[in-house]
Formats: C-alpha cells, sequence, structure tokens
C-alpha cells in the first residue's frame, strides 16, 4: 500500500480554529440527540453539511513514497524540459586534492587513458590545477584561452588540484571519505561523504586484467563482494575508482584475481 503524505502549503490558522469550533458544535449536538435516540443521530450525520468527511487530496500537492523502506517515487525529476535558465549548465568537474601530481597524472592518463585538458599555476597562492578528461588529443585546441573554453564546457572532468609541499609528507596526506582516518585529530575513522569516481568501460573484466598488470590496487575485482560485474581500483591517494560496464552488468567465470563468480563475501559499506 502506498503512504501518501499531505502537502499544505497554502493552510491558515483562521481556517483551522473555524473548522475545530465546528466540529465542537458538531459533536455536541451529536451527544444530546444520542439521549434521544441512536437513528436521531445516524440521521444527523447523514445530513449534516458540517460533518467533517475525507478530504480529496490533489495529486499536485503529494509526495508518493513506496511500502519498501527506502524506495521513493522520484520520476518526476526525470520528467520535462530543465528549469528555465539551465539548459546550458554543465556537470564540468570534480576536484580532488592529490599528494603528487606526477604520480596523480601518471594514474589517470597512463593507466585510465585520460588526457590533460588544461592545467594553470598559482605560485602566488602556492597550488596547481591540472583538469583530466577522457577526450583525444587532437581534440585538445592550442593555446591558454582555447583550452579555458574547450575545458569549460567539457562534462566530467577531474580537477587535480597540488598544494605545494604536500609531495614531501610521510604517508597518504588526504582523507578519502571512505572509513579513513587519514587527517584526523584523533586518529578515529570518520563515515564521510565522499564516495568514488567512476568510469565505464566495455569490458569490466577485460579492463581489470590491464589494471592488474598496470599494478594497480584492488578494493573489489569483479567477482568479489555481493556485487558482480563490477571493480575498485585505488588511485596514488587513495581516491576510490569505480570501473562499470558501458552495457549490461555481466559476469565471468573468473576474475583478474582468480576469484569464481559464485565466490565473495557479499556487500561491504565503504563509508564505515
Amino acid at each position: 500500500m502506498t503512504r501518501i503524505v499531505h502537502l499544505r502549503a497554502n493552510h491558515k490558522t483562521s481556517s483551522s480554529s473555524s473548522y475545530c469550533q465546528e466540529n465542537r458544535s458538531v459533536m455536541k449536538l451529536s451527544f444530546l440527540l444520542s439521549l434521544v435516540s441512536p437513528l436521531a443521530v445516524l440521521s444527523f450525520h447523514t445530513a449534516s453539511p458540517f460533518i467533517a468527511r475525507p478530504r480529496q487530496i490533489s495529486t499536485n500537492s503529494v509526495l508518493k513514497m513506496s511500502s519498501t523502506e527506502g524506495s521513493l517515487d522520484v520520476s518526476r525529476f526525470m520528467a520535462g524540459p530543465r528549469p528555465e535558465g539551465t539548459s546550458d549548465y554543465v556537470m564540468q568537474q570534480t576536484m580532488i586534492r592529490v599528494k603528487d601530481p606526477m604520480k596523480s597524472l601518471e594514474f589517470y592518463c597512463d593507466v585510465l587513458g585520460f588526457k590533460l585538458v588544461m592545467f594553470r599555476e598559482f605560485p602566488q597562492w602556492g597550488f596547481n590545477v591540472y583538469f583530466v578528461a577522457p577526450v583525444e588529443s587532437v581534440d585538445i585546441p592550442e593555446g591558454e584561452d582555447a583550452q579555458w573554453n574547450y575545458c569549460m564546457k567539457l562534462p566530467g572532468c577531474i580537477e587535480v588540484t597540488w598544494n605545494y609541499g604536500s609531495e614531501k609528507e610521510e604517508g597518504l596526506v588526504y582523507n578519502t571519505g571512505n572509513a579513513d582516518s587519514t587527517g584526523t585529530s584523533d586518529g578515529e575513522k570518520v563515515k564521510g561523504g565522499f564516495g568514488h569516481l567512476g568510469i565505464t568501460v566495455p569490458d569490466v573484466y577485460e579492463a581489470c586484467e590491464r589494471f592488474k598488470e598496470a599494478g594497480c590496487t584492488f578494493t573489489k575485482t569483479p567477482n568479489s563482494g555481493g556485487m558482480k560485474g563490477l571493480a575498485f581500483i585505488k588511485d596514488p591517494d587513495g581516491y576510490l575508482i569505480e570501473i562499470l560496464p558501458q552495457g549490461p552488468m555481466i559476469t565471468k567465470p573468473l576474475d583478474c584475481d582468480g576469484v569464481a563468480a559464485e565466490g565473495g563475501e557479499g556487500y561491504k559499506d565503504n563509508s564505515r
């Protein structure tokens, strides 16, 4: 059964007070009639225009929730045009801070196959930024202004940010958001909000063979865990990269670590 929450944004206190007073009067009259005859009470409730009856709920003012816990009706967010004035907005970047920019660029460009689209150096503020994206070199224009314009309209970039001096620090520098104690004052793991970056590939199993040969660290191979056919690897700073297929979620008998398709320990919440 679907639960419905009625949202009455225009409900006024005065109308509510009047409605309650009417109901109290009706209840009092109903009690007096009951002293005379139960039939009189039935007749009164049938005929009276003042009796509170179920109000009709407009479908335009309801929030529908499935009876299944955690399931919401979000269909309206998929329908209709984008809000006025937003048709040219672009989800252009996610920014991550890194310890060593060269190691990060080697990972994102040499391992994941991205290209450096644009970079800016700000020595006066002690940091540089490097924008990488899955594009072809021939599509990257020449000249700073042209590269800026190209990059700012390009969906799905990663802004790799290097703060000078971080490369000299011992161990990992930045908290990845996944049950990570890096950077915490008490050394305790935190339940972070950030989860992972993600790429899609034609064949997850073949891609993971390549990542294994490149020396990547896996937190989940395609057949391990409860969700089959996807994988997670780490970048040099420990940020998780999810590997998903560009089509149906398929499984193969063995993955790059030799884990069988029927193996695995089940689902793991990486935030904990």
